[in-house]
């Protein structure tokens, strides 16, 4: 059963519900301390409730289905669940239960895809009951709901601190203010009971256990307009008296700022791969990326010379050489077919997909160097020089020197291992020397 993922989708925000520490009775009987969590999803997950549940194996979402995958996923500390949706809109969504020694407490993230979705305040408000409910049989923490790419911006959930500190103290303190808000009776006290019922925000409720439910805004969607600003730094500093209004106010206009769309504008020879780039980056820093990658203009490619001074061809067997090549090009196909089936197809769509892939695991770092120069390069080099010929009308012209060897396509000849080899020298030349480049501008001069 495929379940729709986030990278099926557009690159957008999502809502993402962090529910911390939920305490929960581990010894009582499962169905019946989980039936109010299960009730209140179902009652309240308003156009994004999960239709597969997921433990050894996917399952349409049903009771009896949920706690099949329950039992499937126990183990002797604990059980995690999956909750997907199929279709639009995208839904992950996992469910932590802890079994002792463990600490009894109930665990539960979801990321809905797309934010846009919460635009609707019946949506949002629906939600907002849902994690009422939830907070106020399971006691929590801390809860937060809020966007995605806002959160990355706040640095959440480190706030500064180093990953070890992170998990050791969790949110012991009020680092941030987000779009809802549970506070547990520990961070209530430490703020001030009265004063955190005194927040001016859109709702505020204490909840029978102690617990605290701040909402700032009617709707998630719009948190990064100044009136959603503005509501959210007047309850933070009130929250956090020590803040200067100012100053808070500033930063998270200039995080709305950051996220604010920018058109893509990328050089028409390499846009394709740019925006593969550009989808890969974590989607609080995509805006800026688009923005850095629209002023960036590849170098021109340097690996040619005019047909009139090709190097001739001082090989004993140029059939011979030919036939190395070919073998060259099934090392790059051998090297990338899984994770790049185009590569089988040596299309020019083919060298885009392979530039994103060398991008994406930063293949000039991550691997020796020894080993890209004796193996990546002249495979790569082989399997650009093969796609040149095949679709550019080229031949090869061999040379015993593979970064001296040529193919001519129209009025110039190509160093395709030349290319590679400079290629290969970091993760930003992948982009400055891509294959696809050389390719566009080897077919803009074929003629």
């Amino acid at each position: 059963m495929k379940v729709l993922s986030v990278h099926d989708l557009k690159p957008e925000d999502s809502l993402r519900l962090d529910f911390d520490e939920g305490a929960f009775d581990s010894q009582a009987a499962w169905e019946s301390e989980l039936e109010p969590f299960l009730r209140t999803l179902e009652a309240y997950a308003n156009g994004w409730m999960p239709d597969v549940v997921q433990g050894k194996r996917r399952r349409k979402y049903t009771r009896s289905s949920f706690w099949k995958a329950e039992e499937e996923e126990r183990n002797g500390t604990g059980a995690s669940l999956g909750l997907y949706r199929t279709k639009w809109p995208a839904l992950d969504m996992t469910l932590r239960l802890p079994f002792p020694p463990s600490p009894p407490e109930l665990g539960v993230s979801i990321s809905v895809q797309p934010l846009s979705l919460f635009a609707d305040a019946k949506r949002c408000l629906d939600f907002v009951e849902m994690v009422r409910a939830w907070a106020s049989h399971y006691p929590v923490t801390h809860a937060a709901a809020h966007s995605l790419a806002d959160l990355g911006l706040a640095d959440s959930p480190l706030f500064g601190r180093d990953m070890q500190t992170s998990i050791r103290d969790g949110f012991d303190k009020l680092y941030e203010l987000f779009w809802l808000n549970v506070f547990g009776p520990k961070l209530v006290e430490a703020v001030g009971r009265e004063r955190m019922l005194s927040t001016p925000a859109w709702r505020v409720e204490e909840l029978p256990n102690g617990c605290v439910l701040l909402v700032t805004w009617p709707t998630a969607a719009d948190f990064a307009s100044d009136e959603a600003r503005l509501a959210q730094a007047r309850a933070y500093c009130h929250l956090r008296p020590d803040l200067d209004f100012a100053t808070v106010l500033r930063t998270l206009r200039e995080r709305s700022a950051t996220l604010a769309p920018v058109e893509p504008r990328f050089h028409p020879d390499v846009a394709p791969l740019l925006s593969r780039v550009v989808d890969d980056v974590a989607i609080h820093e995509r805006q800026r990326k688009i923005a850095e990658l629209n002023a960036f203009e590849p170098p021109e490619p340097e690996e040619w010379r005019p047909a009139d001074a090709a190097l001739p061809p001082d090989v004993a067997d140029p059939q011979r050489e030919l036939e190395h090549y070919s073998y060259l090009a099934e090392l790059l196909v051998a090297l990338l077919h899984t994770k790049v089936p185009s590569v089988f197809k040596a299309t020019p769509e083919s060298l885009t997909d392979v530039d994103y892939q060398f991008w994406h695991e930063s293949f000039p770092r991550v691997f020796e160097r020894e080993h890209i120069d004796a193996h990546a390069v002249p495979a790569i080099g082989a399997y650009l020089g093969q796609i040149l010929i095949r679709h550019l009308g080229g031949r090869w012209i061999p040379r015993q020197r593979l970064e001296e060897t040529q193919v001519l396509v129209g009025g110039r000849v190509w160093f395709p291992f030349a290319r590679a080899w400079r290629y290969m020298r970091s993760c930003q030349s992948l982009l400055d020397a891509s294959l696809t480049q050389l390719y566009r501008v080897a077919e803009r001069h074929r003629g």
